[in-house]
């Protein structure tokens, strides 16, 4: 047992934990972590359509895990909730950056109003309570130098990155006025088991993947020469856990950056390969990519990594094959048939399932 196993347990051993949005990708697999520490971890998920919520993704949970199908924002009704806990990891709302566009009344409504009514509970029912929230490296928007370090300016392109700024605005605020003691992670593309691979607007990687596992070609918008740096799922919750656990951090805000940057041909072509799909194919971003499209970007994790002691410890290729490995366990959870309207799309599905059977 390493000393930062060591250190969420006796943090943790015992205590109530409560996770918002502990049914999606991420905030799932840091919850099996906490019950793995001994935390008695209630999750709670509004469940909407389309924000990657999956009952399989805590499976695998044992020990005390309970699920409240409840919305943040209907702050009153988890009260008792709140009350008690040790500590809040706070990754409720929706990330898809399309559907921000298309629909910014209900980014706002899921991103920014519903985590103001929730954190004026949580200071409410228990003042000073630790809470830890997860924001995006989408608020930086167009990068003006890289690595982005905590110090770039805020220039979201998209109503996501707009919101979901409010909300860390709301942390940091509610912090500052010593309601809540708040800590606020930055991330760029996380990517790992329980990944919402059956959804649009999730990330490029979960589109990557998809493609893979189904031995199809990936596309690729543009000349393939952008740049991201991918996180691992598992060191994503490790910083979690080291912010949730930091007794007096010098700051509140870390970005949370991969293990090196990539072009995104580069990221196709592993994944392409771990999965035995065709090569890559190139094509025009659509319009409707373009126009909220941020070009290469990586993140400057110097600061979380001086004052916490996190780094990522997982490179891409062998994240992808750990990623790929449950994939390939669990495929028909997170791979939902067309229902008959992309014919293409059912044949392909049913292809990747019985090759998987045999």
């Amino acid at each position: 047992m390493g000393l930062r196993t060591e250190r969420v347990v006796s943090a943790f051993n015992h205590r109530r934990v409560l996770v918002t949005g502990g049914l999606g990708f991420i905030g799932s697999n840091l919850a099996l972590r906490l019950v793995r520490a001994g935390a008695h971890v209630a999750i709670v998920d509004s469940e909407v359509e389309g924000c990657g919520a999956n009952r399989h993704n805590i499976a695998a949970a044992e020990g005390d895990l309970r699920v409240i199908s409840a919305d943040v924002g209907d702050a009153a009704a988890l009260a008792g909730e709140i009350r008690g806990c040790a500590a809040i990891f706070n990754l409720a709302g929706e990330i898809s950056h399309i559907q921000s566009m298309r629909d910014p009344r209900r980014d706002a409504a899921l991103n920014a109003m519903s985590q103001l009514r929730f954190l004026e509970e949580c200071g409410r029912q228990e003042p000073g309570i630790r809470v830890v929230y997860a924001s995006t490296r989408q608020i930086y928007g167009i990068p003006q130098y890289l690595p982005v370090d905590e110090a770039h300016p805020i220039q979201p392109v998209d109503f996501n990155g707009v919101h979901k700024y409010a909300a860390t605005a709301y942390h940091l605020l509610w912090s500052d006025l010593g309601r809540i003691d708040a800590r606020v992670l930055c991330l760029t593309n996380i990517y790992g088991p329980r990944l919402a691979l059956g959804l649009s607007g999730q990330g490029f990687l979960g589109n990557f993947l998809r493609r893979g596992l189904l031995e199809q070609p990936i596309d690729i918008f543009g000349d393939g020469r952008q740049l991201r740096d991918p996180v691992y799922v598992d060191d994503a919750v490790d910083a979690f856990l080291l912010a949730g656990i930091a007794d007096a951090p010098i700051s509140r805000v870390w970005n949370v950056g991969g293990f090196q940057a990539l072009p995104l041909a580069e990221i196709a072509s592993v994944i392409g390969t771990a999965s035995g799909a065709p090569p890559p194919v190139f094509r025009p971003f659509p319009d409707e990519h373009k126009g909220i499209d941020i070009g290469s970007y990586c993140s400057d994790s110097t600061k979380i990594h001086e004052e916490l002691g996190w780094q990522p410890t997982v490179g891409f290729t062998e994240g992808v094959r750990r990623t790929l490995e449950y994939f390939r366990r669990e495929l028909p959870h997170y791979l939902r048939s067309s229902s008959g309207e992309d014919p293409a799309a059912d044949l392909a599905l049913a292809a990747a399932l019985r090759r998987l059977a045999v």
